[in-house]
């Protein structure tokens, strides 16, 4: 499209299915290169991911118009779970919660947000991920009903 110029910053986080621990540090990496080229291959450009046990942060500078955030979203769900089961890195078989949060940022945020995302490890010793996303929806105004909130069981 020519003359159309964006510069959209997103933060997307969704969660593994029954928030069971999946996501190994011995497998991290690996999920975090695969799901960075899914997006890429989306012409999305990656600028943090972090994989934690039982959910994922990603924040991206969303760039082709041509597919919406849903479908983006989606299509990273779907391909990366069969990517995690295809290669056997869970016992059992692996999948993501259905939904997932999406957070808009602007341009002068950027650093704080990847410094956030590439420390979680840290972050989560303090605050675990129920009350992080709960935080994250309130900070943004995000209204939500309880039962429509990611599966958080023993927290």
């Amino acid at each position: 499209m020519p003359n159309t110029y964006t510069q959209i910053y997103l933060q997307a986080v969704f969660a593994t299915e029954g928030r069971e621990i999946k996501i190994m540090p011995d497998i991290r990496e690996e999920v975090e290169k695969y799901i960075c080229g899914i997006f890429v291959n989306k012409k999305q450009k990656i600028l943090a991911i972090y994989a934690n046990p039982d959910h994922l942060h990603v924040f991206f500078s969303y760039k082709n118009l041509q597919i919406t955030i849903p479908d983006l979203i989606k299509t990273v769900k779907i391909e990366s779970t069969n990517f995690i089961n295809e290669k056997k890195f869970c016992s059992g078989k692996f999948s993501w919660q259905e939904g997932y949060g999406a957070f808009s940022y602007a341009k002068s945020q950027k650093d704080k947000v990847v410094n956030y995302i590439l420390n979680q490890e840290k972050h989560h010793v303090n605050k675990n991920f129920k009350e992080e996303y709960l935080e994250m929806l309130e900070a943004f105004e995000i209204e939500f009903k309880d039962e429509y909130l990611f599966e958080f069981y023993n927290e």
